[in-house]
């Protein structure tokens, strides 16, 4: 079996000395720096413990440190398990609970959250070659059923509980050769790695293409609008971002005094995560200067199913043709599906092998022919494009991040003064709000701010509502259920 980690000996072998990646901390590597890196943390993780089907678990943001312990976790033949570090210690705990690591590493060089987390697991600071992280080790055995997986990211499933999407090594593999040339990647360029590597598109789609390609990449911990305009300017030619990232930074251009980017080096810029809309497409092309590409992918498809190549000036606002290797079909015998429309499905080299330990979502998601039903619907027009037009599962996206409704639910539900509560996403501004509609009975007195506060303790900081609206009521059917297509109208005067 092909292994992700042979793309980075490819690069040692033929271009040691190379530039890999630089991160926020100021560490740059050449490709043969990482792969000492990779090799020491392999050393360290064996000396702690880790053995072949073991799983770790990484609580991190982007930093060099974490690219070298997911390549050592392959050159072991161990399961890495990427976690953002601005998770809650409550979430962070019941993916613990399901996976069972044997060991966790945080990467506390350039994360307070890391730290926090690090503490409160009474982890020890270990350095090398490959940084200093601190790590904590845990009773766990092996597990024969990941033979052959690469990566195990976390997602949440429709009760609140966490789904461990297992990605092999030939997903991975697949998801950053398509990537790399989608993007046309070459020696020459410089990618701008702000998205998480704890999540698919960060981890797949920039840093294995990069290494796939032998291009260098520079890591932001975190996003700032300075940051991206002045790694623009240094020479970034790749950027992948998400709408909110794009319209901060060309509010931050306009207060510089500037209409247009000016990059010199720039030639690929993309926005995914969100629908593109026309006219914003047309001010982000005039503002960058380059053609402004979409997409449509998930965890589950280890990032992508279908992208643009599209010139400079198109009005084309699909998600573009599938990617080479990469099958879609539209299912309209689903709830909202029509003639022409209906639910995406997709099948070929990027679909996950299934949820760990949860056979029953896995064949729910898949069936025995491979397709994947995304529960997404949309269209294909007769020039192959797909068009996403609107979601059949509540999963909201927001920043970039994917949120869950019964998991921001739960967390409400939780407070003794909540009878139930509804959670919805809504566009705005280029991005997607999470709201939360609350039903309290009559004469309670608990507040939009006490509410805030209670759930900030359970849930991350993307998770947590932009708007509370408390009610005495939610619109409902006769059985009970709230209908959640009516938040909206209902609440109107409510809302911005």
């Amino acid at each position: 079996m092909a292994r992700v980690e042979e793309f980075l000996n490819t690069q040692v072998a033929t271009r040691p000395y190379a530039p890999a990646l630089s991160d926020s901390i100021g560490t740059a590597w050449s490709y043969a720096e990482l792969n000492l890196a990779a090799e020491d943390a392999a050393r360290m993780l064996t000396e702690a413990g880790v053995r072949r089907g073991d799983r770790v678990m990484m609580l991190s943001e982007n930093c060099a440190s974490a690219v070298a312990m997911l390549f050592a976790c392959w050159k072991m033949d161990a399961v890495v398990l990427p976690v953002n570090a601005r998770q809650t210690a409550s979430e962070v705990q019941r993916i613990v609970d399901h996976a069972k690591p044997a060991v966790m590493i945080f990467t506390t060089a350039v994360s307070s959250d890391a730290a926090n987390h690090a503490g409160r697991m009474g982890a020890e600071v270990v350095s090398g070659a490959f940084g200093a992280v601190h790590v904590a080790q845990f009773e766990s055995a092996p597990d024969p059923d990941l033979a052959g997986v690469a990566v195990l990211l976390y997602t949440t499933g429709t009760t609140g509980d966490p789904k461990g999407v297992m990605l092999t090594h030939d997903n991975v593999r697949f998801g950053g050769m398509a990537s790399a040339n989608l993007r046309s990647m070459t020696p020459d360029d410089l990618i701008y790695g702000v998205l998480p590597i704890t999540h698919v598109f960060g981890l797949a789609s920039v840093v294995t293409a990069a290494c796939y390609a032998g291009a260098a990449v520079r890591l932001e911990a975190r996003f700032s609008a300075a940051g991206l305009f002045t790694a623009l300017q240094d020479g970034v030619t790749l950027l992948s971002a998400v709408p909110q990232m794009h319209a901060l930074l060309m509010q931050y251009t306009k207060e510089q005094g500037l209409v247009s980017l000016g990059s010199a080096r720039l030639r690929y810029v993309s926005s995914g995560a969100a629908p593109l809309d026309p006219a914003w497409k047309r001010k982000a092309e005039a503002f960058y200067g380059v053609g402004l590409q979409n997409g449509y992918g998930m965890t589950e498809t280890t990032a992508g199913v279908c992208a643009t190549r599209n010139p400079l000036g198109t009005e084309d606002t699909s998600t573009g043709p599938a990617l080479p290797g990469v099958e879609i079909k539209i299912d309209d015998s689903v709830p909202g599906g029509s003639e022409g429309s209906g639910e995406v499905l997709t099948r070929g080299g990027h679909i996950m092998r299934g949820y760990y330990r949860n056979p029953e979502e896995t064949a729910r998601a898949v069936d025995a022919d491979g397709w994947l039903r995304t529960g997404d619907l949309g269209r294909i027009d007769a020039q192959g494009n797909l068009h996403i037009l609107g979601r059949s599962k509540e999963l909201i996206i927001h920043g970039g991040f994917n949120v869950y409704p019964p998991e921001v639910e739960a967390a409400l539900n939780d407070h003794p003064q909540v009878i139930q509560s509804a959670v919805i996403g809504r566009m705005h501004g280029g991005d997607e709000q999470v709201l939360a509609f609350v039903q309290i009975a009559k004469g309670d007195t608990v507040s939009v701010e006490e509410l805030r506060a209670f759930v900030a303790e359970r849930l991350a900081g993307y998770k947590r509502p932009a708007r509370i609206v408390l009610a005495t009521e939610l619109p409902a059917a006769p059985t009970g259920k709230i209908l959640k297509h009516r938040l909206l109208s209902a609440f109107a005067d409510q809302l911005d």
